[in-house]
């Protein structure tokens, strides 16, 4: 039996494979199984062994000083990708906008903090491709700046998300609506390893763990804390949900929904200058108290 065991986790390599081809294997088991088993959350025994056994040896990233001296700020969407729209705005061109406020508020009362843009123009930026410059740069924080939409024009609020299993359907819709950018982009199967934003695909979500969750739900409950108590917006709170861009990086990641833009009221607030400044300001001060909280470990 122990010789089994041991051909499962080194001769076959699992120790040595990056987490991303784990996440192809892993969704070929579940796909395989999925055609068998039914419903869709009952994966099958198979298909939960090897997921245990894929995660248990997940590679470990190395450790990181308890230092917060680099970030990278996403302003969603970009160029042909409008993301969601209100009568008077685009997401793409509010998110830029505040990404940009943010930075500029971090620079300026925080230099020593180098902070490196997804983007800074109307641009496109496949998903991968943002988390890739945030690995790339070995960034201490992503920032994922958006702005929210639904069929009830009555919503309203912000909500900072970290991946994880979303607890809701709602949850799912956003990250559905967020992740269909992948679409967009040339070989998208290759690219994201399998993954095409189908209910299936989120199985895969639910069976992995992020080493960074711990604190990207500390920044996000900062971010939430800062738009309630003194931004003065409602808060719906911080939420798990199966974002693609927060799974690629290797960082504390969160995606901040800074308001609907299909509710006429939320959308006159983002429009204007002050609305910006605010959220803005918000996102960072509760950077200014994460980085504080981070770094007093030392």
């Amino acid at each position: 039996m122990k010789a089994i065991k041991a051909r499962t986790r080194t001769d076959l390599g699992y120790n040595t494979l990056p987490f991303s081809e784990k996440f192809t294997i892993l969704h070929k088991v579940i796909a395989n199984t999925l055609n068998i088993v039914r419903p869709v959350r009952n994966i099958g025994l198979t298909a939960l062994l090897v997921a245990i056994t894929l995660l248990n040896s997940s590679s470990t990233y190395p450790p990181r000083e308890s230092k917060v001296d680099v970030i990278v700020i996403d302003a969603g969407h970009g160029g042909h990708d409008d993301g969601t729209h209100g009568k008077l705005l685009k997401e793409k061109d509010i998110a830029l906008k505040i990404a940009l406020k943010v930075g500029a508020y971090i620079e300026k009362n925080i230099p020593d903090v180098k902070i490196i843009y997804t983007r800074k123009d109307d641009t496109y930026i496949a998903l991968d491709e943002r988390a890739e410059i945030a690995n790339k740069n070995k960034a201490d924080l992503f920032i994922c700046i958006h702005a929210n939409a639904n069929p009830n024009t009555k919503a309203f609020g912000t909500e900072t998300f970290v991946m994880g299993l979303h607890k809701d359907d709602s949850n799912l819709a956003i990250a559905q609506r967020e992740n269909s950018v992948i679409l967009l982009d040339e070989n998208y199967h290759e690219r994201y390893e399998g993954f095409d934003n189908s209910p299936e695909s989120y199985i895969l979500f639910e069976l992995t763990q992020t080493a960074f969750q711990e604190n990207s739900l500390n920044f996000a409950s900062k971010v939430e804390s800062q738009f309630k108590s003194k931004v003065g917006r409602t808060s719906r709170g911080v939420k798990q949900a199966g974002f693609v861009v927060l799974w690629r990086t290797t960082m504390p990641s969160v995606l901040i929904e800074t308001g609907f833009l299909t509710n006429s009221t939320e959308e006159k607030f983002l429009a204007g200058e002050d609305g910006q400044d605010l959220i803005a300001s918000g996102i960072y001060r509760a950077f200014k108290d994460y980085k504080s909280d981070v770094e007093s470990i030392n």
